[in-house]
């Protein structure tokens, strides 16, 4: 019986048996307790082994999966259980969960009533990109008794993708075209004037702007008709991404690098749905994935599959290749969120020229990072001379990366200094203000 297992319960009865007998050699008068306990620990064994392993005894477990996970994100998983056996029994099931989780210790109780039924529900937050394998899924069974268990084995292995996340990517998408969104950390964007992009002649309604008012049509056709215009489409929206070694910072368990990831995921989504162009080039030392602005109706799974098999390099970004890359690939004036960090002034100063080159001929926005961590260091009460001066090289530092942000803004280059965990927000934000400007 390869998957007979026996439990505590059972150690303990027999434990209990071998003290008895120990203990009837110096007093005779606990011989015989000691044999009656022990051919009754022997014969609640036998019949708990009857009872567990009969020919009608089966436990099955069925393990639904989503098509694919989302990268930081909670994804639900559901193990649907079905006790086959004529009697209850008490489970303990222990799935095999993909390696990247490093979990040792997962496992769920419950007990199942003669030919019930049970969903056991459980959360992954999966923290890096890739194929992730789940091995069988492990079931202890126990009648009340308890003294041996008997394990099933079912829910076939099965492998599943973590892409870049697509939950945030819906909802950032609902937030964007959703016209209550102040509680939700999305500004609403007062427009500045109007587009010049015609869309139809309407009849005039309460609440129409009146310097819309088409007096031609006016007069031919008796009622006030007005001039109605749309957000000027087709723009072209490229995220640049760095993936050098200054991305493979990770804070709350997710890389600098998947943060710009999963954001690039949700701006593509939103530029679509707005009806401009989005587009995608990643850098280090080499050119990575290039795709070109379109709003085709495959363009947003390219830009999910090219993000789901990017790569941090260990080596610093070539901003004088990005420069020539970005003048041979994007035609035309277009919106270009650039998603890098810059620790130091002279990080900065590096790449400051090739930058000022690209905002020439494109709206650039600058996207890196404030470091968290060293924010909450510096609250910390410092409570020795060592802690004084580890504090203030914390607080230069805070105070250099306003400095690089206060830098761009003054070579007329849109920037966001942002927390990791704002990012996707906070670039959303920066999107639909400069759409409302009609800055691009």
């Amino acid at each position: 019986m390869r998957n007979l297992y026996l439990s505590n319960r059972f150690f303990y009865l027999f434990g209990s048996a071998t003290v008895l007998f120990v203990l009837g050699y110096a007093v005779p008068v606990i011989y015989p307790v000691a044999i009656g306990f022990f051919c009754l620990a022997a014969i609640l064994t036998l019949v708990d082994l009857t009872l567990l392993f009969g020919k009608k005894i089966s436990v099955t477990a069925e393990r639904k999966l989503p098509a694919l996970l989302s990268l930081s994100d909670e994804n639900k998983v559901v193990l649907n259980l079905k006790n086959q056996s004529p009697h209850p029994l008490r489970l303990t099931v222990v799935d095999e969960l993909p390696v990247q989780f490093q979990v040792r210790d997962f496992e769920r109780a419950l007990a199942l009533n003669a030919g019930e039924q049970h969903s056991l529900a459980y959360e992954l937050r999966p923290l890096t990109r890739g194929e992730y394998s789940f091995g069988v899924a492990n079931i202890f069974a126990e009648t009340k008794l308890g003294l041996v268990q008997r394990r099933f084995q079912s829910a076939q292995p099965m492998e599943v993708p973590v892409f870049p996340s697509v939950l945030q990517m819906k909802h950032y998408e609902l937030l964007a075209f959703n016209r209550v969104t102040a509680t939700d950390g999305l500004r609403k964007i007062r427009r500045i004037g109007h587009s010049y992009e015609f869309d139809q002649i309407k009849n005039y309604v309460l609440g129409d702007d009146y310097r819309s008012i088409n007096w031609k049509a006016t007069s031919r056709q008796g009622n006030l008709m007005v001039n109605q215009y749309e957000d000027e489409r087709s723009q072209q929206v490229y995220c640049l991404i760095d993936k050098s070694r200054s991305m493979k910072m990770p804070f709350n368990g997710l890389s600098l690098l998947d943060y710009a990831i999963n954001t690039s995921l949700a701006i593509s989504n939103i530029a679509l749905k707005k009806y401009d162009k989005a587009g995608l080039i990643t850098f280090s030392d080499k050119i990575g994935s290039t795709i070109k602005a379109d709003r085709k109706a495959n363009q947003l799974n390219k830009i999910l599959h090219a993000l789901y098999n990017e790569k941090e390099r260990p080596l610093e970004a070539n901003y004088e290749l990005l420069y020539h890359i970005a003048r041979k690939l994007i035609n035309g004036r277009s919106l270009i969120m650039l998603y890098t960090n810059f620790e130091s002034m002279y990080a900065l100063e590096r790449v400051l020229p090739h930058l000022r080159r690209i905002n020439t001929f494109h709206l650039l926005v600058v996207i890196f990072f404030e470091n968290t961590e060293i924010q909450d260091f510096v609250r910390e009460e410092a409570k020795t001379v060592e802690g004084i001066y580890t504090q203030t090289m914390a607080q230069n530092y805070l105070a250099e990366k306003s400095a690089i942000a206060h830098v761009l803004r003054q070579h007329g280059i849109q920037t966001i200094l942002t927390r990791p965990e704002d990012l996707s927000m906070n670039t959303v934000n920066k999107y639909l203000e400069l759409k409302s400007r009609n800055m691009i």
